[in-house]
């Protein structure tokens, strides 16, 4: 873990970080096995963790610290020189990371949409007072605006946990991302996808993101020949929206970007968690570089500011008790 060494020595060794969920582990080996291709002689090795996030698991991510929960033993493995990198999925990392630390990598993205586990073919089909589990706000709004007839439940775990608590009844269907069903071979558990139209993915969902200390310029190049840049473009113009915004846990906020020859789209979305108050906007950009995928990203959280929405984030920052975020400066 030497920082000094020159960028194009191959490295001797590497650890991750990572959480111990089946998931998370399943990402730290993707990685791993992309780096011994690229470096067959490098020894990489993957240090799983149990962070907060995993240990808390009845109450909801809104009301024990948000995302950060996820990462922070992790970023702490990486400050003590007990790991070089760390893995994330890209969803769960919050906007702003502690001085010392970058988002080296993007990782080409997976399906992002959410999916649909039941027994039941569609959320259309389940009866009236259905119970229905969600972790996400986002997903909660986007339930009781289309479904107002379903009972809508908090649903904690990692993706093994929340499966298990479908199986025995506890809900009539849950709702997951779907890439991370993907990667973990359950493929089949998904009874439907739900078009974006219907459920705009969060900022980030179905990509990964390689975490390292910002002095660490040799292990950004190692790491480079994994960076996909236009995945990268277009997670980075969404997380922009809800950096933009001050988005947290405690806000249903979506934020998805796609490439339409040559051209990035992004759409936003803020909404109460009843559904009730639901703003969108959307915004294109040619071509975009890293910094134009971040001003899409401005202006699209410009427009949803003008519609309002920081009232909807101010007034659920102040209900959670969390702080509430500066307006944002419009964009030019």
């Amino acid at each position: 873990m030497n920082s000094e060494t020159h960028s194009t020595t191959p490295p001797k060794s590497l650890v991750i970080a990572s959480r111990e969920s089946r998931l998370a582990m399943w990402q730290a080996e993707h990685v791993r096995c992309a780096l011994h291709k690229l470096y067959p002689s490098c020894d990489t090795k993957i240090l799983g963790m149990t962070t907060r996030g995993d240990q808390i698991l009845d109450r909801t991510l809104s009301k024990v610290g948000g995302k950060g929960l996820f990462v922070k033993e992790l970023e702490a493995a990486l400050a003590e020189g007990r790991a070089d990198l760390a893995v994330h999925s890209l969803k769960d990392v919050p906007m702003e990371l502690p001085d010392g630390f970058a988002l080296s990598t993007i990782l080409e993205r997976e399906d992002p949409r959410d999916a649909f586990v039941s027994q039941f073919a569609s959320l259309a089909e389940l009866p009236e007072g259905s119970i229905v589990g969600t972790s996400s706000l986002r997903r909660e709004a986007m339930l009781r605006m289309h479904f107002p007839h379903l009972d809508v439940r908090p649903l904690r775990g990692n993706l093994d946990t929340r499966l298990a608590k479908l199986d025995r009844g506890d809900y009539a269907g849950i709702i997951l991302a779907a890439a991370g069903l993907k990667r973990l071979g359950l493929e089949a558990r998904i009874r439907a996808l739900l078009d974006v139209d219907e459920s705009l993915p969060a900022a980030g969902q179905g990509a990964l993101g390689i975490e390292i200390r910002a002095d660490r310029a040799d292990l950004a190049a190692w790491l480079a020949p994994l960076h996909h840049p236009q995945t990268a473009a277009a997670v980075e113009a969404e997380r922009m929206v809800s950096r933009s915004l001050g988005g947290s846990c405690e806000v249903p906020l979506a934020a998805y970007a796609t490439w339409h020859d040559g051209t990035l789209r992004l759409r936003g979305c803020v909404a109460t968690p009843d559904g009730q108050r639901v703003l969108t906007a959307e915004g294109t950009a040619a071509a975009p570089d890293l910094e134009g995928a971040l001003e899409l990203g401005r202006r699209v959280s410009a427009d949803l500011e003008a519609q309002g929405a920081m009232e909807i984030v101010r007034a659920l920052s102040t209900a959670s008790g969390a702080r509430v975020p500066p307006a944002a400066t419009p964009a030019a």
